[in-house]
């Protein structure tokens, strides 16, 4: 099992969805960094559930307790390991899934690697949980980010078919929408909030009809520098993709324009060069702020695909394995009829840890002390 990730900057993540708690062990933070534990509780607040009809009732208070590697208030250098611990399961609820499996999940497949030894627990392993720890490495990795100037945010672009506003591919302008979502609290992660009772009332109907529905998330990282990438197999791509593929319930990935990209020529698609202010600027964004696989100093935008919760309370067709017949299961349990507001601050989390990762193979931890000291 693969539960690591990583070469300068390394997270491994460990625990089930219905065991004690989950957690992880992050290498390769310089010593003597600060560590926020206010906004680190913030960013798990995000990814926490509300039980208000657009998540799942399961709530927990995803207190993040470190076991080593901060003290008073820094890191000392060694390894950071922390735990979550899960207070509120009902493992009953999953009795009748240790021989049917749930269509769209992991059930099966774990069965079949694991040949039956497998936690199947609320999906056990392979369950949404397991993104509680990312998020508080990945806090950390955004609060070295933010020291060198670094910003993440993401929000929801398309939600059950209904589509929303995109990033503004000029700095300045994504700058301010960046401000405005970080000042939203409360309420759906969007940036035009035109948008968000239509796609709370998307989520609520099917919610209402035991379905549930996915959509789009959308990325910005503004402040990165020129030349950050480790071609070839360790582009900025491949780094950012392997992570974001590592996120339940993503599908796809795509950077700047993406699949558009195809319907156009190479004359639409290229970015320009340009003088700003004494640098080096694209007059477009249609890559994505990447050439090559290494950064151009342009916004780093990119899109995930997030397919609908497969945990429905729909009757659903599956194959009962200790019989070897055809079954239909009616699940029960709690769960989330979208997880795009849950999922923004994992995309943030695995975008920080990737490129934090990738910034201290280029400059070493040095790099990662000079921002803290700025």
């Amino acid at each position: 099992m693969r539960d690591s990730f990583g070469s300068a900057v390394n997270l491994t993540i460990f625990g089930e969805s219905h065991g004690p708690a989950v957690g992880g062990v992050l290498h390769g933070l310089a010593a003597g960094l600060p560590v926020d534990e206010d906004f680190i509780a913030r960013q798990m607040d995000k990814r926490r559930a509300r039980g208000d009809g657009l998540t799942t009732a399961r709530t927990e208070p995803d207190t993040v307790r470190f076991l080593s590697g901060v003290y008073k208030g820094h890191t000392t250098g060694t390894a950071i390991t922390f735990v979550i611990e899960n207070t509120n399961t009902r493992s009953g609820d999953y009795d009748q899934l240790a021989a049917m499996p749930r269509p769209g999940h992991a059930d099966f497949t774990a069965l079949a690697k694991y040949q039956g030894w497998q936690d199947s627990r609320g999906g056990g392993h392979f369950s949404g949980r397991l993104t509680a720890p990312v998020v508080a490495a990945g806090a950390l990795c955004l609060g070295v980010l933010a020291a060198h100037g670094v910003r993440v945010g993401t929000h929801i672009i398309r939600c059950a078919g209904i589509e929303g506003s995109r990033f503004d591919a000029e700095p300045d302008r994504l700058a301010r929408q960046l401000d405005a979502l970080d000042a939203r609290t409360e309420g759906l992660p969007v940036l035009d909030t035109a948008f968000e009772e239509p796609m709370r009332a998307a989520i609520k109907a099917a919610a209402a009809d035991g379905d549930s529905v996915g959509g789009v998330l959308e990325t910005a990282v503004l402040g990165l520098p020129a030349g950050i990438g480790e071609p070839f197999f360790d582009s900025v791509e491949s780094v950012l993709s392997h992570l974001l593929f590592s996120i339940p319930a993503v599908k796809g990935v795509e950077f700047g324009s993406g699949f558009a990209l195809a319907e156009m020529r190479g004359s639409q698609a290229n970015d320009p060069f340009l003088l700003w202010k004494d640098r080096v600027v694209t007059g477009s964004n249609h890559n994505g702020g990447v050439n090559g696989g290494i950064t151009n100093g342009m916004p780093l935008v990119l899109s995930t695909v997030i397919k609908p919760t497969p945990s429905i309370f729909k009757e659903q067709a599956t194959v009962d394995l200790s019989t070897g017949q055809a079954a239909t299961l009616q699940l029960k349990g709690r769960h989330d009829p979208c997880i795009l507001p849950r999922a923004r601050v994992v995309q943030d989390s695995m975008v920080a840890l990737g490129l934090v990762d990738l910034m201290t193979q280029s400059a070493g931890l040095d790099w990662q002390r000079k921002g803290s000291e700025a």
